[in-house]
């Protein structure tokens, strides 16, 4: 497979290639992707284990309107503890 990239970002691909000692920009990419498509297996993974979890009642979810009102306070409190405030 070919991919076209902006001169630009081959310019920036080639860089951190160097940069990174990973070869040549099209090793880096590859890395790249491999590593995208490993993160996204993970990913499902961890999202069908809590969906079981939420399924056989392991879990129980949490109301949204309980969500909301714990990072309203969360943030609020982060404001009050800042130097100034």
């Amino acid at each position: 497979m070919e991919v076209h990239f902006a001169p630009e970002t081959e310019k920036k691909l080639k860089d951190l290639a160097a940069q990174s000692g990973r070869g040549t920009a099209d090793e880096l990419v590859q890395d790249v992707v491999e590593g995208y498509f490993v993160e996204l297996a993970q990913t499902r993974e961890m999202l069908n284990s809590r969906y079981d979890d939420l399924k056989s009642g392991r879990v129980k979810p949490i109301p949204g309107d309980e969500v909301v009102a714990y990072f309203r306070e969360k943030s609020a409190a982060a404001r009050r503890s800042q130097p100034g405030s």
